[in-house]
């Protein structure tokens, strides 16, 4: 009963900040949702602020299981690319990746908020991280490129795209059209001869330096 109850809540939180933002979040909208009396709320954790933050993590640790067979498949950049188009279009429909947004947008000011939505968002950077490092293994960018620091960009991106296509539909999809042209243009690098590898990494390694 009480995992329910908690479970309730949480899956509640969740939804208020979908479908009111962080602003029309309290004990009152959370509970009405659930369908409980909004003194679990405290019951159970202590406070609001709490209870969004055990929400974001709850929320992060479900969505990225369920895309993870899906994420150990991929062995492309365009198949990545694919599974990100994917995976925009499904957690845009239900608005997962807007409540993601909005307890970002609360963590800038409530310290309660930043860590829990960070360790959320590291979950999905984790399951990045892993892909890219196995697509790029082997090709010439692989020495070249902060695999951790491009997952962190990606994720980054992800929720600034559905952010950026709730004002411009159009210029999100040019985004992703733009995404789509670089992975080609790694493809094709990728089918080149030893000698223009060999040159593209010469000139790489100048650029660092």
């Amino acid at each position: 009963m009480v995992a329910d109850t908690r479970s309730k809540l949480l899956d509640a939180a969740l939804e208020t900040l979908r479908t009111q933002g962080i602003a029309g979040v309290s004990a009152r909208s959370i509970a009405a949702t659930a369908g409980v009396n909004q003194a679990l709320v405290f019951y159970h954790f202590g406070s609001v602020d709490q209870l969004l933050a055990q929400a974001g993590l709850h929320g992060s640790t479900q969505r990225v299981a369920a895309y993870r067979e899906r994420f150990a498949a991929v062995t492309s950049l365009r198949e990545l690319l694919e599974l990100g188009r994917a995976l925009h279009a499904e957690e845009r429909k239900a608005g997962n990746v807007a409540a993601l947004a909005q307890l970002i947008a609360g963590g800038q000011t409530d310290p309660k908020l930043a860590p829990a939505t960070t360790d959320g968002l590291n979950l999905w950077i984790g399951e990045l991280e892993q892909t890219l490092g196995r697509v790029l293994a082997g090709t010439p960018l692989a020495e070249f490129v902060d695999v951790a620091g491009l997952a962190r960009a990606t994720a980054a991106a992800f929720v600034g795209l559905e952010l950026y296509e709730g004002v411009d539909a159009d210029g999100a999809g040019r985004a992703f059209d733009a995404l789509e042209q670089l992975t080609t243009l790694v493809a094709a690098l990728d089918d080149m001869g030893p000698l223009v590898r060999r040159t593209v990494r010469g000139r790489l390694r100048r650029a660092q330096s």
